[in-house]
């Protein structure tokens, strides 16, 4: 269904929750634009956002710059690499989630971002990334 002034305009002012600034926690950071209420998607986008499943061969064949840049910015387990449909030259706001053992988002099972609380507009969006990648995560 192609995306109309109309509906272009709702999104605007009804589902834009975000933007990305410099993050005390580490680098770049989501932060809330307005209040996000409890149990909302912040992170929605008006385009299917579905990922698009490789096999570590078929990335084992590109450009070892563009290997590097999958594996910062995608998700991949021992059998597949998770791809955005939309490529990796527009950028997912969620890459920049930054990880925190008070979470106050987290992935569904139906790979959505939801939020676990409300939170204040200026305040980071963060995730647990033990529980969201189901592994521990150390930081140097």
């Amino acid at each position: 269904m192609p995306i109309t002034k109309k509906k272009l305009l709702k999104h605007l002012s009804q589902q834009v929750y975000c933007h990305l600034a410099a993050s005390p926690v580490n680098g770049v950071g989501v932060f809330a634009v307005r209040a996000i209420p409890k149990g909302v998607e912040p992170l929605r986008s008006l385009v299917d956002e579905k990922d698009i499943s490789f096999t570590h061969k078929e990335i084992k064949a590109l450009p070892k710059s563009v290997q590097q840049e999958i594996k910062k910015f995608c998700y991949y387990d021992e059998d597949h690499v998770l791809i955005p449909r939309i490529g990796l030259n527009a950028a997912r706001m969620a890459v920049y989630l930054n990880h925190s053992k008070s979470p106050n988002v987290q992935y569904q099972k139906n790979g959505q971002l939801k939020t676990l609380r409300a939170i204040k507009k200026g305040e980071e969006l963060l995730m647990d990334y033990d529980i969201n990648f189901e592994e521990v995560h150390s930081f140097e």
